[in-house]
């Protein structure tokens, strides 16, 4: 692991390589000997989506660490175009085994289910906590349907910041389309050719095109939610056509030690539509599952 800092925030990058040689980027804010919590973003997202949610777990004393995947945001392509959940697992397990401590991991979509196969189908615990976020077993095929759309909608880019605000603005349409769309920039790479392109491999959404809501995918992940004995917390978006309140309850009855938080006015995109209840939501679990153990001398 390496690191640079920023003095003025706190924040500071750093790299992680995988046992197949790829550099994953990553930024961290909070002591490094805090309790480390890894936090991966959804398919098409960037490490950029949880700055909010690491500042304040940062200052509950937390070693918040966000992850950009294998094809996403600063990380490397994988130049065999494997983005199979397994290859997203083994980078997980390579990052973790670096940190000063077993981690507890918050997963979003994606990383959720990346998060979940990794703890459930190891033979020995890898994490402190799991915290994941509108993510279960059980998918609606619609609203799965309806991201991979949104993803493979412009292949060519944007002529513009402001062209693809407009194109997120119409997938997100509960939430207000912003005034100023520049934050979106750390999502987009800009090429020689003028034109703007959301922040991942292409190829990466060659292998979005296998389902997530297919049978036997259900059985792996729900196999794997059966063995999740570490303090766990689903948080979905009340709005969700993603996770749905079946969904949750199958979740709930496979991990029963687990909590649900169901936010309110927030859809599948939780974090970014009630960023101020996400967190809060977050940071109560953390402080008193994961501190409140410590303080008390627990593992």
């Amino acid at each position: 692991m390496l690191a640079s800092s920023d003095k003025d925030t706190g924040k500071r990058a750093l790299k992680f390589r995988t046992r197949d040689g790829l550099d994953l980027t990553a930024d961290a804010w909070g002591p490094d000997s805090g309790p480390p919590v890894l936090m991966l973003h959804g398919g098409g997202q960037t490490r950029h989506a949880w700055g909010n949610t690491a500042e304040r777990l940062a200052g509950s004393g937390f070693f918040a660490i966000s992850l950009d995947a294998r094809g996403h945001g600063d990380s490397d392509w994988d130049p065999d175009a494997d983005y199979s959940l397994d290859a997203f697992a083994a980078d997980l397990d390579d990052v973790a085994a670096t940190l000063h401590e077993p981690p507890t991991v918050v997963g979003a979509s994606l990383g959720g289910m990346t998060a979940l196969l990794w703890e459930g189908e190891s033979s020995r615990q890898r994490c402190v906590g799991l915290i994941l976020v509108d993510v279960t077993p059980r998918l609606e095929a619609q609203g799965v349907q309806r991201i991979l759309d949104f993803m493979h909608a412009h292949p060519d880019g944007f002529g513009s910041v402001e062209e693809a605000a407009d194109a997120v603005a119409s997938f997100l349409h509960h939430r207000p389309r912003p005034d100023d769309p520049s934050g979106l920039e750390k999502n987009l790479r800009l090429r020689e050719n003028g034109r703007y392109y959301w922040h991942w491999d292409p190829d990466f959404l060659q292998s979005r095109k296998r389902p997530t809501t297919t049978g036997h995918f259900v059985d792996r992940l729900a196999k794997a939610a059966g063995e999740i004995r570490v303090p766990t917390l689903l948080v979905r978006g009340r709005m969700s056509d993603v996770v749905s309140p079946e969904g949750a309850r199958e979740f709930l009855d496979l991990v029963p030690h687990a909590e649900f938080v169901d936010v309110e006015d927030a859809a599948h995109m939780v974090a970014g539509d009630r960023n101020d209840a996400f967190c809060g939501a977050v940071a109560e679990f953390l402080e008193r599952r994961i501190l409140g153990r410590r303080a008390l001398g627990g593992n």
